[in-house]
């Protein structure tokens, strides 16, 4: 009896979670902005601070909780006409906040973006460093250890565009400059764990080089540790100074292989260690140091990305803590995001194709609080598996690539190419927004790492230069063949959307000769190639290095080819790929009397975190409603 009343319970179960799938959620559920975005305890771990939304299009405030009485009124913080976009403990009662405001000045409208410090407790005023200066620009380097008093941060002091270091008490906001940036050094400063500046880098004009410098101590004159030509393309960055061996700084770079690894770079020597950590399939990532102040900067861990993040660990400590953490939480993505000094107090956040974002609070290692979902309308039975996936180009080259599978529908399933932007980018896909909304509505999505993807080696990256909407375009074309061969993806129903660069691909999508899709969706997308090269970047480097890669096909130039419905989608404040690039070409495609939808969102801007509940809702019903009614 017992037996048959469980059994009945299951199918009734099972019948339940699959009407909750199949039921298609309101766009409300994808299109309005995360309920949590950030949440940190401070280092005492009295206290638990959050960013969250107060309605769908996000208007956040911090919330600060006493950790022993997580249900009590918390501190609520918030500012007027600027919108919190982030922030950070600096000691256990202060919080640096980060904010940014659109500026709409004659025909300009731009973001500025600011910072303040604020107490936790909500009392005092907010403390804005170089309140005088109107366009103050700064960033927090660090807070010096063992001073709770005081940070360092890189600003500008005489205002002649090369940025200093100063010394910042967050109490009464004095400061004092440290260093003195000049036409040698003039950015990209790294302290060490005790707070001292020891790496910076410095443009060349001379030689159109940029110039990376060290020193063994603060006492030791500055050592050029490479020049970097944009005539060569390599990988070589600074990441931290070793605690164990102070005079040796690790670096990330290829020197001569196709991946690049870590090494140590010996200032007073000049020699590099042997490959401390790397892969034969990705790049490596980074080093993982230790945050605390009694062992700040001790290696814990190299940092890797394949399918997802991840680490090798060589601190056994920390190896055990993080395989306890992902023991509770099985088949998730899990990172620890914050942590008090003792540990008592971790902040998890777990991620999955069938979890779009949780937050929890992991008190003594033992009681396990959640805090709260990113996208609370979104449950795990309205997403869709992902898998990682290769497959090979014409030319033989390997593509990694992710494919969402709907959880509706039978194969061979209407598909979406979906193209990364960049080029210089790749996607890592745990919850991709996009993706799951598409496949929710019953499309397959794979999103290709084409040649030019970066985080696969130099090969792969430099077999993207020169190759727009050629053999980068063949990689996403053959990505939907692959499909098609595995019964996957209806030939007949196949269409292309992507941003920026992936607008771009999804103009050339439109035209291609042959062409296996029946639409696309070119959102935020290059259309002119000699636009974009003459305005692709301020900097003299980046141009040296960009340029000469952009070429190809460009799309302005070629739309009397365009040979299916194509839709396109541009904010009106774009400061990266100015609107004009659509404007342009939808100008062309009316001439040419080719079927067409244009959607403008009024006040966005290029990036995704520019597109609030409004233009999201706009963009998505769009899309969704062009893929059905217009495409297939």
């Amino acid at each position: 009896m017992k037996c048959s009343k469980l059994v009945s319970l299951t199918l009734l179960g099972l019948v339940s979670l699959f009407a909750s799938a199949k039921e298609t959620l309101p766009l409300d559920a994808f299109a309005m902005l995360p309920a949590i975005k950030q949440v940190s305890v401070s280092r005492d771990g009295e206290h638990l601070a959050m960013l969250r939304a107060t309605n769908k299009n996000g208007d956040y405030i911090i919330e600060v909780h006493k950790i022993r009485d997580l249900k009590a009124k918390p501190v609520r913080l918030g500012a007027d006409r600027m919108e919190i976009t982030s922030f950070q403990w600096l000691n256990n009662e202060k919080l640096g906040v980060g904010f940014r405001q659109n500026i709409q000045d004659g025909n300009k409208n731009y973001w500025v973006n600011k910072y303040a410090i604020v107490s936790a407790d909500g009392k005092g005023d907010w403390l804005v460093p170089f309140r005088s200066d109107n366009q103050a620009s700064f960033s927090l380097l660090s807070a010096l250890p063992g001073d709770d008093d005081e940070v360092l941060l890189e600003y500008d002091v005489n205002n002649n565009r090369i940025p200093d270091v100063v010394r910042f008490n967050i109490n009464n906001g004095r400061s004092r400059t440290v260093l003195r940036g000049n036409t040698q050094i003039s950015g990209g400063f790294i302290p060490d764990s005790d707070g001292e500046i020891r790496a910076a880098r410095g443009f060349n004009a001379a030689d159109t080089t940029i110039d990376l410098y060290a020193r063994a101590s603060t006492e030791d004159d500055w050592v050029k540790v490479k020049s970097i030509s944009p005539k060569k393309r390599e990988v070589f960055d600074f990441l931290y100074f070793s605690k164990e061996e102070p005079t040796k700084v690790y670096v990330k770079a290829t020197l001569g292989q196709d991946k690049a690894g870590i090494y140590l770079y010996d200032i007073k020597t000049g020699e590099y260690s042997e490959r401390l950590f790397g892969l034969k399939s990705v790049d490596a990532d980074g080093v993982v140091l230790s945050s605390k102040e009694e062992d700040l900067g001790t290696l814990q861990g190299f940092r890797f990305t394949t399918k997802h993040p991840d680490v090798y660990w060589t601190d056994p400590n920390e190896q055990a803590l993080q395989e306890s953490i992902e023991a509770l939480f099985e088949d998730k993505f899990v990172r620890t995001v914050s942590r008090s000094e003792d540990d008592n107090e971790i902040v998890i956040k777990t991620l999955s194709d069938h979890d779009a974002g949780t937050y929890y609070l992991l008190k003594d290692k033992k009681s396990l609080n959640k805090i709260g979902e990113v996208f609370p309308l979104i449950e795990p039975q309205h997403l869709s598996d992902v898998k990682y996936i290769s497959y090979k180009a014409k030319d033989g080259l390997k593509i990694p690539a992710y494919v969402t599978i709907p959880s509706r529908g039978e194969k061979p399933y209407p598909t979406v190419v979906m193209p990364h932007g960049g080029p210089w980018a790749r996607d890592i896909v745990i919850y991709d927004e996009w993706s799951q909304l598409l496949a929710h509505h019953g499309y397959l999505v794979i999103q290709p790492q084409f040649r030019g993807s970066e985080g696969f080696g130099l090969d792969h990256w430099i077999a993207g230069d020169n190759e727009w909407g050629q053999k980068m375009q063949d990689d996403m074309d053959q990505g939907a063949q692959f499909l098609i061969e595995k019964g996957l993806a209806d030939p007949e129903r196949l269409a292309m959307f992507g941003w920026s660069y992936g607008g771009y691909s999804a103009f050339v999508g439109s035209m291609r000769e042959n062409n296996i899709y029946q639409c696309t969706i070119a959102g935020a997308g290059v259309s002119d190639l000699a636009r974009i090269n003459a305005t692709l970047h301020e900097s003299i480097y980046l141009r040296e290095l960009q340029r000469p890669t952009i070429s190809g096909v460009s799309p302005l130039d070629q739309v009397e080819k365009v040979n299916v419905p194509i839709m396109v989608v541009h904010g009106d404040i774009d400061q990266r790929v100015p609107v004009e690039h659509s404007r342009l070409f939808v100008e062309e495609l009316e001439e040419h009397n080719k079927d067409y939808k244009y959607v403008e969102l009024e006040g966005a801007d290029h990036f995704s975190n520019t597109l609030y509940y409004n233009h999201k809702k706009e963009f998505y019903s769009s899309m969704l409603d062009w893929l059905e009614n217009k495409c297939f």
